[in-house]
């Protein structure tokens, strides 16, 4: 009777470990996410699921071209996913459908159709970045008032693997 103790003890001991270093990688490390609505296509399609990677933005700040899930900044129950466009210090114009980020046009093979619309020169700020959707003309992004410039404490990780459905399976940029 006393072996089966011992092993019931060292079952609970292996459970309890397993569900601790499961909440510590998920709250900590990487997440599930599930992409909701068009504003990435085509580089993301709505109900495609990814991994996020939680741990890299406190090694590092944001880079131009990564895309990044955040807290929308009006309700931060709701994640919003955009790409990067621009980070602190750098200008960003958008004239003619063309986005220019340290005044030089970019390329951008990744989107959809050109914006509509011009959004003055400004200044990223420090702690900040800009965001865009992929989709240009469906996204609610850093050109919009209650999205505007992206504060990196409401930063939540970058988007690192499409892996469902297993036909979409990609690694992101």
């Amino acid at each position: 009777m006393d072996n089966l103790g011992e092993e019931i003890k060292d079952w609970v001991i292996s459970i309890v470990i397993a569900v601790v270093l499961a909440m510590i990688i998920r709250n900590f490390i990487v997440e599930p996410y599930l992409v909701d609505g068009p504003s990435m296509r085509p580089t993301l399609e709505n109900q495609q699921r990814l991994i996020v990677n939680r741990f890299i933005y406190h090694l590092r700040a944001p880079e131009k071209g990564e895309i990044l899930i955040f807290k929308y900044p009006k309700d931060q129950s709701r994640d919003f996913i955009k790409r990067v466009i621009a980070v602190p210090g750098d200008t960003i114009e958008i004239k003619d459908g063309n986005v220019f980020v340290n005044d030089e046009l970019q390329t951008e093979n990744y989107i959809l159709s050109k914006c509509r619309g011009d959004y003055p020169k400004v200044t990223i700020p420090e702690g900040h970045i800009f965001v865009m959707g992929d989709n240009r003309n469906n996204s609610e992004d850093s050109r919009f008032p209650d999205v505007g410039f992206v504060p990196f404490d409401l930063i939540k990780g970058k988007a690192m693997v499409v892996f469902w459905p297993f036909a979409d399976m990609k690694v992101l940029p």
